[in-house]
């Protein structure tokens, strides 16, 4: 029983992240799977993979109609939660259903998805579960879930952007490194929003910058920890680098819009970067 839920532990991992958004939360769901099963005659179960993916769906769903989800902490202990994905590499197993993006743009849209919506659309759409087995969970009728699904999936294509609007990002994400790394001050200043947040996360603390003066004056620390792997952070152009013993150094995360870049995020504490699910050096 406790190797048939660990073969299965990362899709249910998967499963109730996407629905909650959060890695912590999606711990405590599948741990609480684990334990119904414990209690469960494993004899009168005919499938198990569907009656552990309804089981995680049934809690996520409690959780996010009852509002539990475990609660934010101070801003200068606070670190984002990444989905990395190299940018030459195939898709994770449980985004491959989902395409390119559509899995990590459904992380920026949660807030509009009705409780409801969000595992309607992550059972369905990412993990292709038939509208009876979600309506089940749902306790609704398959065509009502059908419509609830199709529901949020038009939420979640609005939010996406088109291909070319990640190429373009790519492209300044790349003029702002290169410009980093050579010390080009008037350079950084064309691809930087004169409102634009700097966060790093050392070992020391997290400290931000803000405004394009002060971030170009600074973008040397980005610049250093830019000779990497070109990543996918959260559905945005980001850089990872590792040691040359594979342990990671540096995870990078930017958010572009209109061409220039509004915010940077930087994790250089390799201690929380240990502790972090990331891709493995190329």
């Amino acid at each position: 029983m406790r190797s048939a839920l660990l073969t299965r532990r990362d899709r249910l991992r998967a499963v109730a992240y996407r629905v909650l958004g959060s890695h912590a939360d999606a711990e405590d769901v599948v741990q609480e799977a684990w334990l119904r099963l414990s209690h469960q005659d494993t004899g009168t179960i005919d499938n198990l993979g569907g009656w552990l993916t309804t089981v995680v769906g049934r809690i996520s769903l409690d959780v996010l109609r009852s509002g539990r989800t475990r609660p934010e902490v101070a801003l200068d202990d606070q670190l984002p939660e990444f989905t990395v994905t190299l940018d030459d590499t195939p898709a994770p197993e449980d985004l491959v259903a989902l395409g390119d993006s559509v899995g990590l743009a459904l992380l920026t849209v949660l807030d509009s998805l009705r409780p409801d919506e969000r595992p309607a659309f992550v059972l369905h759409d990412v993990f292709v579960v038939q509208h009876g087995e979600i309506g089940t969970i749902l306790g609704m009728s398959a065509d009502a879930t059908k419509m609830l699904t199709s529901r949020a999936r038009r939420k979640v294509q609005a939010a996406q952007q088109p291909a070319s609007a990640g190429r373009q990002q790519r492209e300044v994400v790349q003029a702002f490194l290169a410009a980093a790394r050579d010390g080009q001050f008037e350079q950084l200043l064309q691809v930087l929003h004169p409102e634009v947040k700097f966060t790093v996360h050392t070992p020391d603390g997290r400290f931000v910058t803000l405004g394009a003066t002060e971030v170009a004056t600074r973008a040397r620390v980005a610049g250093s920890a830019a000779r990497g792997h070109a990543a996918t952070v959260n559905g945005r152009p980001g850089v990872i680098s590792w040691s040359e013993d594979g342990t990671p150094l540096s995870l990078l995360a930017f958010i572009v819009a209109d061409g220039r870049i509004t915010e940077i995020t930087a994790v250089i504490d390799t201690a929380r970067l240990a502790f972090m699910d990331l891709p493995d050096p190329v």
